[in-house]
């Protein structure tokens, strides 16, 4: 067990955080099984479970579980099944993985005003000289 309170509080949010990521990943796992049982048996209700297999697989890397490479991955596969089982995947069946935001964490750097350019500096007027009397 850590001695330092940080390093207490980063155990129990890490044991936290990995009970959601199972969940998450069980959920993912079941979904993609129902798909893949669906089409070798030619359910009718395989789209269905295609669309909810989409969406799980797209939560997950919402949530950072899985990279969005294996998501791309697992998509492909699950279509290809979905498709050789006679199902059609159309824009409403399939849709994009969502692209994740930028933390709002990273310190955004501003523009800096143009810099004003400097006027030349004026002449100062020629001497006049006196006439010697």
């Amino acid at each position: 067990m850590p001695i330092i309170k940080s390093a207490q509080k980063r155990v129990r949010t890490a044991k936290k955080a990995a009970v959601r990521n199972l969940k998450t990943r069980r959920t993912l796992k079941s979904a993609v099984k129902t798909v893949h049982n669906a089409a070798k048996t030619g359910k009718k209700s395989a789209e269905k479970e295609f669309k909810e297999a989409v969406s799980a697989i797209d939560k997950a890397v919402k949530k950072g579980v899985i990279h969005k490479n294996k998501a791309a991955r697992t998509k492909s596969k699950l279509a290809a099944a979905f498709k050789k089982s006679g199902g059609k995947i159309t824009k409403s069946t399939a849709k994009k993985a969502p692209v994740k935001a930028k933390s709002a964490t990273k310190k955004t750097v501003a523009k800096k005003p143009a810099a004003k350019s400097k006027a030349a500096p004026k002449k100062k007027p020629a001497k006049k000289t006196t006439a010697k009397k």
